[in-house]
This record gives structure tokens, C-alpha cells and sequence, in this order.
């Protein structure tokens, strides 16, 4: 019989077999960039600062005087406020887990990444405590615990988290993690537990496949999966030795399996809304509680939350208005219909009727904070390259030494932003209480709470920069946060604005699914010659204006995340009605039907994002103006 023709029988093996590969490197790579503590006291340890410093642990790790002497004086040395302690007997899984999270060279650097660690011992500094308001005595954590503390503890110190490992540290008596236990610290890292444990499970299924299959190369692929955890982490000179890699290694496919399958087990057992959050609070009675208050709020229907319907269009009064789009709430699944109408005079698409401002209490509740809070700012933390671009391209006008970014959440684009203008001082507007928690992490210099045109008197003429970025189309009255921003500024000083383009091709191929519709939350979307003439109404010079540079890479992706909470909204949502095991079923059984679909999206959004680099045409744009002198 004609064998088949490579390119049709081996290729996906020899693709797993190049990932595979890539990543035993990388893996290697990264542990040989971590630090490592002197395991004898020296010069560097004898005196060190001890003063200031605390060092945490987890049940059953007991660490000497030397290794936290070590640690404080590497920590003053190198200029860091978290330090976070691997053992020198690390579990293999572990470690790998942690290498697959973290680049040692830019973990520091990374002022919006996560905090990783191993979860058994971290070094902080005391101020760093009492600002994230830590009460370091009491009962020692367990590694779950430790683990979302050293997430926390790297928003505090944004720019002063490190990593090293100390060779004299054991991690102590260590049984095999459960399935709900391993689950917790996943969850705890602010990982979907339920997501890597189907991802895992289709790996090794698809090894499988190649190893049964596809001869000597996918022999080579399932032997190279094997052998993985000792190429990473043994050899001579390895700065780990884990008591269990012979083991790990031997048995790794079995193990793998066996971890895989427990955690989806746990995930399954545990409704979503009542996970906890890895920190010993009582998810149940958090979520009873909201589901109580979103009832008595519904009792009287979601009508009541949306004003009269206008007849002209707030931007230029025109009587000439058509609907564009009519969409329920698809970012959480709130009741409600909402309809955007579009101006024929001058484009401008906005939200009618509007909500009241109770209406927006209701729906921007759980989504920013609260329920929510945790997944957007994962969300935000991984927007570091695009902050930055929005902070250059202020590059070649200014080197500003006040800055307010109004509308500034939690503070991610200020905090990004010191990589770009460490000399600046960021203040931070908004109206919600996670500017309060911007200001104590340190990102901003000073939080103000409340609406922006309210402060425009007090804050008259203090900074040389503002800016607006993904605000404006939020507000109630886009043109009173012009004004408002025109008398904060001092003269000369620039106003920087990003909002979505509602002018964009994909607004209309993707309808009601295209994300930046962002229903019911953004109330005016402006068409870019629009918001040009508001700006030089008010005395402004536009000197640049981006669109492909501000495209948001996410048409696709978000219109496959709306369409699925569309199908199959959270079950658990404490705002609908009570769970039951066919509506559980049915939200993930649309999920995992889901994942080729995301999949694919992402491809289509990367090719997506390249065009309009190159066309200067994307979801949204971005303008820098100037206020002139008068």
C-alpha cells in the first residue's frame, strides 16, 4: 500500500513536537534567570536591613534565619517591596505551572502583570502591608491563600515584585493537590480553573493521537512531553531540585490525566457564583445577598430605568433620527432592551431613550466591581501595550509634568503609563470607589471621586494633560466633559481622547455582535469630525488623530462572547432566575461548542488588526489636541 504523503500524515506532529520543544526551552531559559539566594550567610547577609520586612509563609514551611536574612538583603539590594520565595524542592508540576506564567526578565518591569509566585513563602515590606491593608499575624495561610495575597501584593508594588529562588527553603510535608484544592489555587491565580483543565484534556488527547498515529515523529512528541519536567528542571546546575521529579517524570501522562480530571470534576461540583474568591470569603452568602437586592430592584420591571425618548439629537438637534440597533444587555444578561438611533445630520449614534442615572447604578453594578471586578481587571491588565501607545503619543509635543485621566477606573492606564513618563505625576477621575483603591496601590498620586464636571472649577488650569480614554462615550453630556476639560487644562496644555468609532465597517457587518456597541453602558457614540468641531469650539488645535493605531483587536472575538452569552447566559447570575441543573448543562455545553469558534476569532481579529494598521481604519480612534493660548 502507497503510504501517505507526509505533509498529510505528520504534520501536526511535528508541529506539537516544535511547541513542545519551544516550550522545554523557555521553561529552561526562565529557572536559570530567577535568582538565587546564597545558601550561606556572607558579607551580603551578616548585617543586612531586616528592619521593615516580614516574611510570610505558608502551613508547614519553616524557614532559617539565614534565608531570610538572604532575602532582605537581596531585596534592599535589587530595590523590591515583594519578594516571592521558591523552595528548592519545588514540586515538579509546580514549578513548570509557574515557568509557563512568568518571564523573570519582565516580571518586574511588567507594572500591570499578575503576581505569581509559588505560594509558600513571600517577603514584603511592612508599608506595602498596611497600605493593602494586610494584618500580617493570625493563622498561617494555606498555598491558595498565599497565592492570591501575592497577586494582591504586586498591585501594591507594581514596579518592585521579584522573584528568587532559596535554596535552603523546603516547601515541608506536601501531599498530591485534590481536584477542589487545585482548583482553589487556580482561582486564586485568577486562572479558569474549568478552561485549563478541558485544555489540558485536549492535549493530551491530541498527543495521543500523534503517538498512536503518526509514527516516529509522533513517537517523538509523546516522548518529548514525557521527558519534558527533566530537561526543564534536572541536569547539573539545575538552581532546583525537586523531591519529585524522578517520580513526575516516570509517570507523567498518568499524573497529568489524573490532575486534569480531578479539577474538571471539582469545577463541575461548584457552581461559578459560589467559588469563593481564594480568600476565605463566603461566596454563597455574598451571592444570596445580591440576588435579593437585583430582585427587589426588578420587582417594578426594567422600564423604570430608562428617561422619555427624545425627538432631536443631543449633538446638533436634528429631528431626523433612525434606529441603528436594538440589543439586549449581552455584556452581562441584565433585562432590558436598549436602542441606539442614529442623527441624519451628523452622524452622531447615542442611546434612546437614555438610562437614568439609577438605570446606570443598576447595570454598571457587578460589572466593573463587585461580582465582576475580579474579570475586568484581568481584562485591563493585559491592555499594557496599548496604554503605552495612548501615553507616547504625547511623545513628540510634551514632557508633562501633571497629568489627570479622567474616567481612569482603576488606575491600569496611570500605572502603565510611568513606563513611559516616570517623572509625571498621574491623578486619576472616576466615578466609581476603585479610584480610591488606585490612589492606595499608588498608581495615581491623587484619587477624585465623582463627576468631572463638578471639579472643573477647583481643578481650573492645574494640569498640562488630560486625558479621556474609552470615557466619553460613558457620559451622560459628552459636551459638558469637553467644557470641563478645557478649564482644568492650563493654557497650552493638551487633551488627549479615545472612543470607538461608530463609523467603523464592522459595525455594520457584525450588528447588534459588535462589541463596541457596548450596550447598555455607552450612551453617545461621536463620529471623529464631530467631536474635530467640538474641540475647536472650545479653543482647541487637533495635531494628531489615529485610527488603525487605536484599533482594539477584538470584533471577532467579542462577537463570539456576545452571541454565547446570548445563547447561554450565566446561570449563577444572581440577577436571574434561580439555577437549575438543564440551564447549567446548557451554559456548558454552548461554552465548549464555543471554543473552536473563539479560536477561530482570534485568528480572524489578528488578521483583522493588521489590516487596520495598515489602512489607518479600525473600531476606534484616537485625537490629541492642543488648548490654545487667548
Amino acid at each position: 500500500m502507497t503510504p501517505l504523503p507526509i505533509t498529510r500524515v505528520r504534520w501536526t506532529s511535528a508541529v506539537v513536537l516544535a511547541a513542545l520543544g519551544a516550550g522545554t526551552v523557555r521553561a529552561g531559559r526562565r529557572l536559570r534567570a530567577i535568582p538565587v539566594l546564597p545558601a550561606v550567610p556572607s558579607a551580603a547577609t551578616t548585617v543586612p536591613r531586616a528592619a521593615g520586612w516580614r516574611l510570610l509563609t505558608a502551613q508547614g514551611v519553616e524557614p532559617d534565619a539565614v534565608t531570610f536574612l538572604a532575602a532582605c538583603a537581596h531585596a534592599d539590594r535589587e530595590g523590591l517591596r515583594v519578594l516571592d520565595l521558591l523552595p528548592a524542592d519545588l514540586a515538579t508540576e509546580r514549578a513548570l505551572g509557574l515557568l509557563r506564567l512568568v518571564d523573570p526578565g519582565r516580571y518586574r518591569d511588567d507594572r500591570l502583570g499578575e503576581g505569581r509566585g509559588a505560594g509558600f513563602a513571600v517577603l514584603v515590606a511592612e508599608e506595602v502591608l498596611e497600605r493593602a491593608g494586610v494584618e500580617p499575624g493570625g493563622p498561617r495561610p494555606g498555598p491558595e491563600e498565599l497565592l492570591a495575597l501575592t497577586r494582591r501584593l504586586k498591585e501594591y508594588a507594581a514596579g518592585a515584585t521579584g522573584l528568587a529562588i532559596a535554596p535552603a527553603l523546603s516547601c515541608g510535608p506536601r501531599t498530591e493537590a485534590t481536584g477542589p484544592a487545585r482548583a482553589a489555587e487556580l482561582r486564586a491565580q485568577g486562572l479558569p480553573p474549568g478552561a485549563l483543565a478541558a485544555a489540558q484534556l485536549s492535549g493530551l488527547a491530541l498527543l495521543a493521537g500523534v503517538a498512536l498515529r503518526q509514527g516516529r515523529w509522533g513517537a517523538a512528541a509523546a516522548g518529548l512531553y514525557w521527558l519534558q519536567p527533566y530537561l526543564a528542571l534536572g541536569g547539573p546546575g539545575s538552581p532546583l531540585r525537586p523531591a519529585d521529579l524522578a517520580g513526575a517524570t516516570a509517570a507523567r501522562p498518568l499524573r497529568s490525566l489524573g490532575a486534569a480530571l480531578r479539577t474538571a470534576a471539582a469545577v463541575a461540583r461548584t457552581p461559578a457564583g459560589r467559588a469563593g474568591g481564594g480568600d476565605g470569603s463566603d461566596g454563597a452568602g455574598d451571592e444570596a445577598a445580591r440576588a435579593e437586592a437585583y430582585r427587589e430592584d426588578l420587582a417594578a420591571g426594567p422600564g423604570r430605568f430608562l428617561e422619555p425618548r427624545r425627538a432631536d439629537c443631543p449633538w446638533c438637534g436634528s429631528l431626523r433620527l433612525t434606529v441603528r440597533v436594538r440589543v439586549p444587555d449581552l455584556l452581562q444578561g441584565k433585562p432590558g432592551r436598549f436602542t441606539l438611533e442614529q442623527c441624519g445630520g451628523c452622524g452622531h449614534v447615542f442611546q434612546n431613550p437614555r438610562l437614568s442615572p439609577q438605570g446606570l447604578e443598576f447595570y454598571y453594578r457587578d460589572f466593573y466591581d463587585g461580582r465582576g471586578g475580579e474579570g475586568a481587571g484581568t481584562v485591563f491588565g493585559r491592555l499594557g501595550p496599548a496604554y503605552r501607545a495612548r501615553a507616547r503619543m504625547l511623545l513628540p509635543h510634551t514632557e508633562p509634568s501633571s497629568w489627570l485621566d479622567v474616567g481612569t477606573g482603576h488606575g491600569h492606564f496611570c500605572n502603565a503609563a510611568r513606563a513611559v513618563w516616570p517623572r509625571t505625576r498621574f491623578d486619576g477621575l472616576d466615578m466609581g470607589d476603585g479610584v480610591r483603591a488606585a490612589e492606595r496601590r499608588g498608581w495615581v498620586e491623587t484619587g477624585y471621586q465623582g463627576q468631572f464636571p463638578e471639579f472643573a472649577s477647583k481643578l481650573a488650569g492645574q494640569y498640562e494633560v488630560v486625558s479621556m480614554y474609552h470615557y466619553l462615550e460613558h457620559t451622560r453630556e459628552p459636551l459638558a466633559e469637553l467644557d470641563a476639560a478645557a478649564a482644568v487644562l492650563a493654557p497650552g496644555g493638551f487633551l488627549t481622547i479615545e472612543v470607538p468609532d461608530p463609523e467603523s465597517r464592522m459595525a455594520r457587518l457584525l450588528g447588534p455582535a459588535w462589541l463596541p456597541w457596548f450596550q447598555p453602558q455607552h450612551q453617545h457614540l461621536v463620529p471623529a469630525t464631530n467631536l474635530r468641531e467640538a474641540l475647536a469650539d472650545r479653543g482647541f488645535t487637533v495635531l494628531a488623530e489615529e485610527h488603525g493605531p487605536a484599533h482594539q483587536g477584538n470584533d471577532f472575538f467579542g462577537a463570539v462572547a456576545l452571541t454565547v452569552t446570548r445563547l447561554a447566559p450565566d446561570p449563577d447570575r444572581p440577577w436571574g432566575p434561580p439555577a437549575t441543573p438543564r440551564a447549567r448543562a446548557l451554559a456548558h455545553t454552548v461554552r465548549a461548542a464555543a471554543l473552536p469558534c473563539f479560536a477561530g476569532a482570534a485568528v480572524l481579529d489578528a488578521l483583522r488588526t493588521a489590516a487596520a494598521r495598515a489602512t489607518d481604519g479600525g473600531n476606534a480612534y484616537r485625537i490629541l489636541a492642543r488648548k490654545e493660548l487667548r
